[in-house]
Protein backbone atom coordinates (compact mmCIF):
# COMPACT_ATOMS: atom_id res chain seq x y z
CA UNK A 1 0.00 0.00 0.00
CA UNK A 2 1.16 3.63 -0.32
CA UNK A 3 0.15 7.04 1.15
CA UNK A 4 -2.88 9.06 0.07
CA UNK A 5 -1.02 10.93 -1.87
CA UNK A 6 0.75 8.21 -3.84
CA UNK A 7 -2.58 6.28 -3.98
CA UNK A 8 -4.18 9.62 -5.89
CA UNK A 9 -1.58 9.91 -8.05
CA UNK A 10 -1.81 6.25 -8.84
CA UNK A 11 -5.91 6.52 -9.49
CA UNK A 12 -5.18 8.70 -12.48
CA UNK A 13 -7.80 10.49 -11.84
CA UNK A 14 -7.12 12.94 -8.98
CA UNK A 15 -4.05 14.63 -11.57
CA UNK A 16 -5.52 18.28 -10.35
CA UNK A 17 -5.94 17.77 -7.35
CA UNK A 18 -2.15 16.27 -7.09
CA UNK A 19 -0.92 19.55 -9.22
CA UNK A 20 -2.52 21.41 -6.15
CA UNK A 21 -1.04 19.68 -3.34
CA UNK A 22 2.07 20.44 -4.74
CA UNK A 23 1.06 23.95 -5.28
CA UNK A 24 0.04 24.14 -2.15
CA UNK A 25 2.85 22.61 -0.04
CA UNK A 26 0.86 19.86 1.90
CA UNK A 27 2.35 16.91 -0.50
CA UNK A 28 5.00 16.10 2.43
CA UNK A 29 1.47 16.55 5.27
CA UNK A 30 -0.01 13.98 3.45
CA UNK A 31 2.70 11.86 3.35
CA UNK A 32 3.06 11.87 6.99
CA UNK A 33 1.67 8.95 9.50
CA UNK A 34 -1.68 10.58 9.64
CA UNK A 35 -3.98 8.99 9.72
CA UNK A 36 -6.36 11.26 7.35
CA UNK A 37 -9.29 11.01 5.85
CA UNK A 38 -9.40 12.57 2.64
CA UNK A 39 -12.99 14.08 0.70
CA UNK A 40 -11.03 14.01 -2.61
CA UNK A 41 -12.46 15.94 -5.68
CA UNK A 42 -12.03 14.31 -9.16
CA UNK A 43 -10.23 15.95 -12.07
CA UNK A 44 -13.80 17.01 -13.49
CA UNK A 45 -14.78 18.63 -10.11
CA UNK A 46 -11.68 20.88 -10.23
CA UNK A 47 -12.73 21.73 -14.23
CA UNK A 48 -16.17 22.66 -12.86
CA UNK A 49 -15.10 25.33 -10.59
CA UNK A 50 -15.89 28.80 -12.22
CA UNK A 51 -13.74 29.83 -15.48
CA UNK A 52 -10.20 30.80 -14.16
CA UNK A 53 -10.95 29.57 -10.56
CA UNK A 54 -8.49 26.87 -10.63
CA UNK A 55 -5.65 28.91 -12.55
CA UNK A 56 -5.92 31.79 -9.66
CA UNK A 57 -5.72 28.99 -7.33
CA UNK A 58 -2.38 27.71 -8.43
CA UNK A 59 -0.44 31.37 -8.47
CA UNK A 60 2.34 31.26 -6.18
CA UNK A 61 0.77 34.38 -4.66
CA UNK A 62 -2.38 32.59 -3.68
CA UNK A 63 -0.67 29.49 -1.91
CA UNK A 64 -1.80 30.14 1.37
CA UNK A 65 -5.46 30.20 -0.09
CA UNK A 66 -5.12 27.33 -1.57
CA UNK A 67 -4.10 25.08 1.54
CA UNK A 68 -6.70 26.34 3.30
CA UNK A 69 -9.71 25.08 0.59
CA UNK A 70 -6.77 22.04 0.19
CA UNK A 71 -7.17 21.44 4.14
CA UNK A 72 -10.90 21.26 4.12
CA UNK A 73 -10.82 18.22 2.60
CA UNK A 74 -9.17 16.83 5.63
CA UNK A 75 -10.44 15.19 8.49
CA UNK A 76 -8.04 14.16 11.14
CA UNK A 77 -8.19 9.89 11.64
CA UNK A 78 -9.49 7.20 9.70
CA UNK A 79 -12.91 7.22 8.57
CA UNK A 80 -14.24 4.36 6.63
CA UNK A 81 -17.55 4.57 4.73
CA UNK A 82 -19.47 2.51 7.51
CA UNK A 83 -18.25 4.30 10.37
CA UNK A 84 -19.27 7.69 8.49
CA UNK A 85 -22.63 9.69 10.69
CA UNK A 86 -24.49 12.28 9.94
CA UNK A 87 -23.62 15.55 11.17
CA UNK A 88 -20.77 18.31 11.51
CA UNK A 89 -17.26 16.80 11.67
CA UNK A 90 -14.23 19.49 11.60
CA UNK A 91 -11.15 19.79 8.96
CA UNK A 92 -7.63 20.17 9.54
CA UNK A 93 -8.21 24.01 8.14
CA UNK A 94 -10.74 24.38 11.32
CA UNK A 95 -13.89 24.43 9.69
CA UNK A 96 -16.47 21.63 9.86
CA UNK A 97 -18.32 19.78 6.90
CA UNK A 98 -21.64 19.05 6.79
CA UNK A 99 -22.29 15.11 5.99
CA UNK A 100 -25.56 13.39 5.16
CA UNK A 101 -25.77 9.80 4.99
CA UNK A 102 -28.73 8.41 3.63
CA UNK A 103 -28.51 4.52 3.60
CA UNK A 104 -25.18 4.11 1.41
CA UNK A 105 -25.37 7.48 0.04
CA UNK A 106 -23.41 10.13 1.44
CA UNK A 107 -22.98 14.35 0.80
CA UNK A 108 -20.09 16.14 2.18
CA UNK A 109 -21.60 19.87 1.76
CA UNK A 110 -23.03 19.91 -1.70
CA UNK A 111 -21.29 17.09 -2.95
CA UNK A 112 -21.39 13.56 -3.24
CA UNK A 113 -19.25 10.66 -2.83
CA UNK A 114 -18.72 8.79 -6.16
CA UNK A 115 -16.36 6.12 -4.38
CA UNK A 116 -15.55 5.58 -0.88
CA UNK A 117 -13.12 3.67 1.13
CA UNK A 118 -9.72 4.02 -1.02
CA UNK A 119 -7.32 2.73 1.13
CA UNK A 120 -3.37 3.99 2.22
CA UNK A 121 -1.29 3.25 4.24
CA UNK A 122 -1.71 6.56 6.31
CA UNK A 123 -5.51 7.28 5.93
CA UNK A 124 -8.84 6.52 3.36
CA UNK A 125 -9.81 8.35 0.40
CA UNK A 126 -13.38 9.05 -0.63
CA UNK A 127 -14.15 10.89 -4.07
CA UNK A 128 -16.69 13.29 -4.30
CA UNK A 129 -17.94 15.02 -7.23
CA UNK A 130 -17.39 18.82 -6.48
CA UNK A 131 -14.43 20.75 -5.15
CA UNK A 132 -15.45 22.03 -1.31
CA UNK A 133 -15.23 25.57 -0.66
CA UNK A 134 -14.79 26.66 2.70
CA UNK A 135 -16.83 29.90 4.19
CA UNK A 136 -14.56 32.83 2.89
CA UNK A 137 -13.12 31.63 -0.13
Amino acid sequence: MATIVDTAVQAGTFKTLAQALSAAGLVDTLKGSGPFTVFAPTDTAFQNLPSGTLDDLLRPENKSKLADILKYHVVSGRVRSNEIQSGNVQTVEGQSLNIQKQGQQVRVNDANVTQADIAADNGVIHVIDRVLLPNNR
